[in-house]
């Protein structure tokens, strides 16, 4: 572990508490438009989203796009893909994904952000052993969240949605935003770690080739650690409270 000299942390589920707000916004978008996809599916139509196996599956990590498409192929929906001017509604990917946007965005603004207890202590011993962290999301919210949050002094790199679409990179499980994380901190995937939640995040972190993968099951449920390492963390953290230690805090 003396050789990761590097972190790049996912951002929903690992640094903040809005993983439980993405699943209701994900359930709210999805189910509101069941009704108009029962021509899509025999049988009484596509059955709603469940907030714990769904998301884990099918969205969590995921751009909203991907995400919309993720869940539609799952329910043998098929919808046109429309345009990014597409307003929220349900007859095109563009839209639903829209709508949950909307959805989502309304939440935060009511609710805030929350940071979850472990974070700042860890991110501040990263410091001290001057390893360098970025943060990584494929949200376009990441940036502003982590600002909220009063978070963003202890990145070297910030990766977020808008810098994914003005730099084309493919949405995970592809390792492109992690690999440019890694580039942008000048460490590379060989002396870095990703720390993820998201089962397409850890198969990300493995598929770029990265020195660790550390998967984060904050929900303490023996099947999610399983399914966190049958997509390729090579180990599962609680929380971020460990990660110091784990990667040699002895250093100065």
């Amino acid at each position: 572990m003396d050789a990761v000299r590097a972190v790049v942390f996912d951002t929903d589920g690992v640094l903040l508490a809005t993983a439980v707000r993405h699943a209701a916004a994900w359930k709210e978008a999805f189910d509101g438009c069941l009704a108009a996809w029962q021509h899509h599916v025999a049988g009484g139509g596509p059955r709603p989203f469940d907030a714990v196996r769904d998301y884990r599956d099918l969205v969590d990590g995921r751009s909203r796009l991907d995400g919309v498409r993720a869940f539609l192929a799952d329910r043998g929906v098929h919808l046109p893909g429309g345009t990014p001017e597409d307003p929220p509604g349900c007859g095109t990917v563009h839209a639903v994904a829209a709508r949950k946007e909307r959805i989502f965005s309304e939440t935060v603004r009511t609710e805030g952000v929350t940071v979850f207890d472990d974070v700042r202590p860890a991110l501040l011993r990263l410091r001290q052993m001057q390893v360098a962290c970025a943060a990584v999301s494929a949200s376009r919210h990441a940036r502003t969240l982590l600002a909220s949050a009063d978070l963003v002094g202890f990145f070297d790199a910030l990766v977020d949605g808008a810098d994914a679409a003005a730099l084309a990179l493919p949405g995970k499980p592809a390792p492109a935003l992690f690999l440019e994380a890694a580039d942008r901190l000048g460490t590379g995937p060989g002396y870095t770690a990703v720390v993820e939640d998201a089962l397409v995040g850890v198969e990300a972190g493995r598929r770029g080739r990265f020195r660790l993968v550390v998967g984060i099951g904050r929900d303490g449920d023996p099947s999610t650690a399983d399914a966190l390492r049958a997509h390729g963390a090579d180990l599962v953290l609680p929380d971020l409270s460990g990660l110091p230690a784990l990667l040699g805090d002895g250093r100065p």
